[in-house]
């Protein structure tokens, strides 16, 4: 199978996400839109398209000018079923393409943080499998509100909107695709870097475990 994989910034790829599904034989074509690339007209022949995470904002389209692009691809592949994943920023692009606000979260996250499924996250096949209380990695400060029609799957203490389904998409405002040399390299400058990696370790069974489950039931449902 392939899969199209948008990218927002050279140091926010798709981790362990990718690994699996080049584990798995499937392909990913990544488009670099940060680079330059540009989105093609519509997804017809991939299984699903995956939008990653990135430090700008989603209105901060005069900076960005590919965000207006990807918002209107979003859009279009969306209300035509393609599946797609969106991860931080990716999943508030998704939300913002279907009329939902995006706007400054309650409280910014940065760093391990628990996570609690909702009662329609609970019945949900893509958390099918998982506890009903995960730790997660956030870096964000923005957060999505729920698309009209769409289900609230997972909420924080410090940001009620965590994840979320609209149709056959699904946004994840925190990171489970981080591995330990993404973790390294994005807090590099940082004094938080070595308690981020310690606790990285510390948790990597069950968080490695956790986000294959999630990936295991993404891909069960796109093919």
């Amino acid at each position: 199978m392939k899969y199209m994989v948008i990218q927002h910034i050279e140091s926010e790829g798709p981790g362990s996400l990718g690994a699996y599904l080049q584990a798995q034989g499937d392909t990913l074509d990544t488009i670099h839109v940060y680079n330059g690339d540009i989105l093609p007209a519509d997804a017809t022949g991939y299984k699903a398209v995956i939008s990653l995470g990135g430090p700008m904002n989603v209105y901060e389209e005069e900076k960005y000018p590919f965000l207006k692009a990807e918002t209107d691809f979003l859009r279009n592949i969306v209300d035509a079923g393609t599946p797609v994943l969106g991860i931080c920023l990716g999943a508030q692009m998704i939300a913002k393409a279907q009329g939902a606000e995006v706007c400054k979260s309650p409280k910014k996250e940065v760093g391990w943080c628990t996570i609690r499924l909702t009662d329609q996250g609970l019945k949900d096949a893509f958390f099918q499998g998982l506890p009903s209380v995960l730790e997660v990695f956030q870096w964000h400060e923005d957060m999505f509100h729920i698309p009209e029609n769409g289900l609230l799957l997972a909420q924080s203490s410090d940001c009620p909107h965590q994840a979320f389904r609209y149709k056959n998409a699904y946004g994840l405002q925190f990171h489970v695709e981080i591995t330990r040399e993404m973790l390294s390299d994005w807090f590099s400058d940082s004094p938080e870097l070595q308690t981020i990696l310690t606790r990285f370790d510390q948790v990597k069974s069950e968080f490695s475990k956790c986000a294959e489950s999630i990936f295991d039931n993404f891909v069960r449902n796109v093919r």
